[in-house]
């Protein structure tokens, strides 16, 4: 009989009273400590579907979350709640639900800065970190880009419309990407609601982005990666990334001995971790944690 089972949708009540959405992969016989994943700025629990199966099936359970607003997290009536402190509080709730006093983590994008972040603010909690496209200095000119698009798009009838709309917008940067992982990708991002194609998080996300503007100083956080730089790390770039520069993808692999670097063919910001090749690399390297 396998140990593993389909994974659970469970809901938790935040601190200030919020309703938080997070998916656990079971894993009765796991003999690893869990996997912590944490997406993106404006993504869900369902980015790391098919990487999340793959470790459960090594033999570690698995946690995905979905920050407020994002996902099936109840969206915040006050967008300034779309803050890390916030949502670094939610993720120690989770955890705390999920029984999880130590894991390794996998962060794509904001959730790597929460990565390195928690190493910084709870020794302990991180064995093994997964990085993927994000460092500790963040390109200005990519977050420019980012800020045009979050919380933005133009009405759609067909999730097939909205596959077709990120193809054309972001193939460029993604020349990799095959029409079914399109696809796949569209319904990560949108979800179909009223008869229409709405997106799978709250607009109001977009005034995160506010203070980002041509002449900003943007904040490193070489300081926290620091805390996360005493252990084994994977860092994935995306090829033409312009958010993790190459520049500073080799300034992490200095500073940190045990970091292994990736870089995935043909994509950009981020590596959506739907091809065979990257999650084999990320197994890889998780199959030498505990």
């Amino acid at each position: 009989m396998s140990s593993t089972f389909a994974p659970g949708s469970y809901f938790i009540t935040a601190r200030d009273g919020l309703r938080l959405h997070y998916r656990d992969y079971p894993c009765l016989a796991a003999t690893r400590l869990p996997l912590v994943c944490l997406p993106g700025l404006a993504r869900t629990a369902d980015d790391f579907c098919l990487v999340a199966e793959a470790a459960q099936q090594s033999g570690r359970r698995v946690l995905a979350l979905d920050y407020r607003g994002r996902g099936r997290s109840e969206w915040d009536k006050d967008w300034r709640h779309y803050d890390p402190d916030v949502e670094e509080d939610d993720i120690f709730a989770v955890l705390a639900d999920a029984s999880v006093a130590k894991a390794v983590f996998f962060g794509t994008s904001r959730g790597g800065l929460h990565t390195m972040r928690l190493a910084r603010a709870r020794p302990g909690l991180i064995s093994a970190a997964i990085l993927n496209d994000i460092g500790p200095v963040i390109e200005k000119k990519g977050l420019l880009l980012i800020k045009g698009y979050v919380g933005k798009m133009p009405p759609l009838q067909k999730m097939s419309d909205a596959a077709a709309l990120m193809r054309l917008t972001a193939s460029v940067a993604f020349p990799a990407i095959t029409p079914e992982q399109w696809e796949i990708f569209a319904r990560q991002t949108f979800e179909e609601r009223d008869g229409k194609i709405a997106l799978r998080y709250d607009p109001e996300l977009a005034h995160t982005l506010d203070d980002i503007t041509p002449e900003c100083e943007v904040e490193d956080l070489w300081e926290a990666f620091a805390a996360l730089a005493q252990h084994p790390i994977l860092a994935l770039r995306g090829e033409t990334s312009n958010i993790l520069s190459i520049e500073t993808f080799a300034e992490m692999a200095r500073r940190a001995p045990r970091l292994e670097r990736h870089t995935v063919p043909g994509q950009g910001h981020a590596p959506l971790l739907l091809d065979q090749p990257t999650i084999e690399r990320v197994m890889q390297f998780l199959n030498k944690q505990d």
